[in-house]
């Protein structure tokens, strides 16, 4: 798109004729055929497409958004899937922006997940007959399809916060939608509390927030008068419920899809579980029963969908080649508004209930919660399958559900918040003005762990180790461990382990009865070492079937029951770390993996960030006692030192990635450390902060023998000091 282009058609507008007097607030004329984005005549299909879009419930606020958008800095909409916000309402922004000129800058529009974000680009892309990556464009973790052509581009709520650590206050933008903000995920509500803030010191940008009831309201009370638009809502389903519990919906659910099935009734059907390991159970049950069904009743296939793998659009738009071909789509919580793309579904089953990890900053660590699911969920899915479809809930009628989502950000490790939050105070922003403030208790933990990081000076501000971490797209514990690695000469190491923990897990569940034969592949790769070793080795064996051109890489996952995607994933990951660290100018060191020395710098280096996460085997039987907040362990079965590898034997002291409570209160991703390693690399301050057990005083006395700090003496330095780490760990 030229200026040229821009300047010399600045009226162009064939869809004014929707207000009065064949012209917009934009001050755009009507009916001259050729796009004003890009000069050029328009498409046939853009005609039909125009058609469609003035179908939707939002065509008919068109008029009222455009003056509101003209008149106020912040406008808020209320409207569910399918009323088409999420692909109107940007285009109408590029408009506005057009019409300046682009003077104040383009438009971005955010999503809660990375596929969804590309599902739009390409309709709208489509809707406003442009290419894909020209005119509109996205940007979402590990890929970006944009140019300097473009002007409305989606992307990811986080990937927005990312971009703010070079252009804090937006500047490159005239138009900010924020989409789905009644998700409340943590990238959201931080760009919420943040934008209040910009909003003044930026008069001339607009923001618009896409969100359903009860969070419109909560909109409105926390930024004073504003515009609120409703979008009207499309007739809902059929509603069934369920008189009794939902105590059995695992099955309930799986009983009724066979049934819809039988009935031989035409459409598709949505199933939302609980959970990722449900949906997975409950496709091997449906694959299996599938096989048994009677020829006469068609062909019923089963699909898992999960909002951030890609191909969901494909899979939700492609029709069925017969008719006698049912698709049942099994999906998680986080999946209400996907299927916008879709009319096949006349079908959706709710169970009515999810699981979700909540953050103890006490122990830091997550437990998983089954909980119902709010009424603003049960209200999206009801809206999902249309007028004429059935909308089976699992539940009474009578259920107190939840009013809203609860803020992520009251349940999550705020820790990397905080620290994007303080580089934020560096660029001149403000504090952040929350809809919902963090837990004191999880903010204090937060600082704490900075502290401990040596992420903060004396002034609790950021230090310049703080600083360089905020740069590196990684949880700050694993940030300040890959920049230990540039001190310890094993950055390559740690880069591949810092890559393959943030993908995806790579070891795939396999089908029923291959388990021992997957248990044998994966001994193949297992390091004596631990789990981020065994790890190297993975990745370094994929990175090798990839040299070896007459093998397949994907068949070589697929035989050694690795996940080809997540391999994939951990590969562009490691990649863009290794871009950062380049970009911030610190040393790579050369590969050196196998030799003595490198295993004990790879050890420094993953306590340097992961220090707070050690435990003790108490008892030689794997039972382990995790020093920071004394509670027992076992280690995870796939782990080297898991139940089917007893023979490597269980190390006394261990590092630990990750640690869950759940029934077995599994640490994932261990690898064996010594005491002495432990005590050189964890500030001192931390060591006397752990609570009083058998094994702090091993360490102690440890301390004691070697003399090497005088305890006391130090305890008074630690006390008046407490924002630096030991001279060994300090970068």
């Amino acid at each position: 798109m030229s200026e040229e282009n821009n300047s010399a058609e600045p009226d162009i507008h064939p869809e004014s004729e929707e207000c009065p007097g064949g012209e917009d607030s934009f001050g755009f004329g009507d009916d001259l055929e050729l796009n004003q984005f890009d000069g050029l005549p328009f498409s046939s299909r853009y005609y039909k497409l125009l058609k469609e879009r003035k179908a939707l419930p939002v065509w008919k606020v068109r008029c009222e958004f455009e003056d509101a958008l003209v008149n106020n800095q912040l406008v808020v909409v209320c409207g569910t899937a399918k009323t088409g916000r999420s692909t109107q309402i940007p285009q109408w922004c590029a408009e506005f922006c057009l019409s300046a000129q682009y003077q104040h800058g383009m438009v971005v529009c955010t999503q809660t997940n990375r596929q969804q974000a590309v599902d739009l680009a390409l309709r709208v892309a489509d809707e406003m007959d442009v290419n894909i990556g020209h005119e509109v464009g996205y940007t979402i973790p590990l890929e970006t399809c944009c140019s300097s052509d473009t002007v409305l581009r989606y992307c990811t709520d986080d990937m927005l916060l990312r971009e703010m650590m070079s252009d804090p206050f937006l500047e490159h933008y005239g138009a900010i939608i924020i989409d789905q903000a009644h998700e409340r995920t943590v990238s959201t509500d931080i760009l919420l509390g943040l934008l209040k803030d910009i909003l003044l010191q930026r008069p001339e940008l607009r923001v618009v927030v896409l969100a359903i009831p009860p969070m419109t309201d909560k909109l409105l009370s926390h930024y004073g008068s504003i515009p609120l638009i409703n979008l009207e809502a499309s007739s809902p389903a059929d509603v069934v419920h369920s008189n009794g519990g939902n105590k059995d919906y695992f099955y309930s659910a799986l009983r009724l899809v066979l049934e819809i099935h039988r009935a031989k009734e035409d459409g598709d059907v949505v199933v939302f579980f609980a959970s990722a390991e449900e949906v997975q159970c409950a496709w091997s049950i449906l694959q299996r029963e599938g096989t048994r069904l009677g020829a006469d009743l068609g062909q019923m296939v089963p699909v898992v969908l999960y909002p951030d793998q890609g191909g969901f659009l494909p899979f939700l738009t492609k029709q069925p080649d017969s008719k006698r071909f049912r698709r049942v789509f099994l999906s998680t919580q986080q999946g209400e508004d996907m299927w916008w793309a879709t009319e096949s579904v006349n079908f959706v089953i709710d169970t009515g209930v999810q699981k979700k990890m909540v953050y103890n900053p006490r122990i830091r660590a997550n437990s998983e919660v089954l909980r119902l699911i709010s009424q603003c969920q049960a209200e999206i899915r009801k809206q999902l399958s249309g007028p004429t479809g059935k909308c089976f809930c699992l539940y009474p009628e009578e259920s107190q559900l939840p009013s809203e989502n609860p803020p992520q950000i009251l349940e999550s490790n705020i820790t990397p918040t905080v620290l994007f939050l303080k580089r934020m105070e560096i660029a001149g922003l403000g504090q952040c003005d929350f809809l919902d403030r963090p837990d004191p208790e999880g903010l204090m933990q937060a600082l704490e762990e900075l502290d401990y990081l040596a992420a903060l000076d004396d002034d609790g501000n950021l230090s310049e180790i703080g600083i360089i971490m905020s740069e590196i797209p990684l949880d700050p514990q694993m940030a300040k461990a890959l920049l230990a690695s540039c001190e310890f000469d094993c950055v390559s190491e740690m880069l591949t382990i810092a890559a393959m923990l943030s993908a995806p897990s790579c070891f795939l569940k396999p089908p029923g009865g291959m388990t021992h034969e997957a248990v044998q592949c994966y001994r193949k790769f297992q390091h004596p070492e631990g789990d981020h070793f065994t790890l190297i080795n993975i990745y370094n064996a994929f990175k090798q079937s990839q040299r070896e051109q007459y093998f397949s890489a994907e068949k070589w996952c697929h035989d050694y029951f690795l996940d080809h995607t997540a391999l994939k994933t951990a590969e562009a990951i490691r990649s863009e770390l290794s871009d950062t660290l380049n970009r911030i100018e610190l040393p790579i060191s050369e590969p050196s993996f196998g030799t003595k020395t490198n295993t004990l710098n790879i050890k420094r280096a993953l306590l340097a960030g992961f220090f707070m996460q050690i435990a003790r085997d108490v008892d030689g039987s794997g039972n382990y006692f995790i020093l920071a907040h004394k509670h027992m362990a076992q280690v995870h079965p796939l782990s080297s030192y898991g139940a089917q590898s007893q023979k490597l034997g269980l190390p006394e002291w261990v590092v630990f990635h990750e640690y869950t409570l759940s029934e077995n209160n599994c640490m994932r991703t261990v690898s064996e450390i010594s005491p002495q390693v432990f005590i050189q690399m964890a500030p001192l301050y931390f060591f006397y902060n752990l609570p009083p057990s058998e094994s702090k005083d091993l360490l102690q006395d440890m301390l004691d023998v070697n003399g090497s700090r005088k305890c006391k003496d130090d305890k008074q330095k630690a006390d008046t000091n407490s924002g630096s780490l030991s001279d060994t760990t300090d970068l």
